[in-house]
């Protein structure tokens, strides 16, 4: 028998919300499949918060492979976020656990489920890809302005850091002294020789 995680979110104990709502008709659906609940995760919190403890327990959970399947009411009451839908949804698939929204009759466990889920990824990358395009656009007309891009380059003293080094001083020790990481003072000692 399958076994479901249930996973359930209001925003707010407030406005009458009541986690009831989508726990019955879960419930209910998992019941008329045949299938075992295994435990509904349930959390008060914002869909925009990617750290929830119920929805990080369901997680840890699906790592252990405690259930085969999580279910839940709509998209949005698992995440407002496409990326963290989309991680989530690679997640539970890279686990062999299947993905059923109620609302959207989304069951990746069926063809249609499958190609859906493949549909929302593709989405999903192209507004990544489109994102990326716009990041480089703007740091080349950035760059053709004269302004630099990335962090400033830290300032190195190469005769102070030449002076402890031979004073047998190790690089880690110069780093501090100087302010600087260890592999600056590395580079700047390579320099030397």
């Amino acid at each position: 028998m399958k076994k479901i995680a249930i996973y359930a979110r209001i925003s707010t104990t407030d406005k009458n919300q009541d986690l009831d709502t989508q726990l019955i008709p879960l419930q209910e659906y998992v019941k008329n499949r045949g299938w075992e609940v295994f435990r509904s995760y349930t959390d008060t919190d914002s869909g925009s918060k990617e750290n929830r403890p119920a929805l990080t327990e369901l997680l840890n959970d699906a790592h252990k492979r405690k259930f085969d399947c999580v279910v839940v009411f709509r998209f949005d009451r698992f995440s407002r976020s496409t990326k963290q839908l989309i991680t989530s949804l690679d997640t539970f698939n890279s686990l062999g656990i299947d993905f059923v929204s109620y609302q959207e009759a989304i069951d990746t466990s069926t063809p249609t489920g499958k190609v859906m889920f493949t549909m929302i990824s593709a989405f999903a990358e192209f507004e990544r890809s489109i994102i990326q395009e716009r990041v480089r656009a703007g740091m080349a007309k950035a760059r053709a302005k004269g302004k630099k891009i990335g962090r400033p380059a830290s300032e190195i003293d190469i005769v102070r850091i030449s002076e402890l080094r031979q004073q047998g001083l190790s690089v880690r020790r110069i780093a501090s002294m100087v302010n600087i990481s260890k592999s600056t003072v590395q580079n700047a000692i390579s320099s030397f020789k």
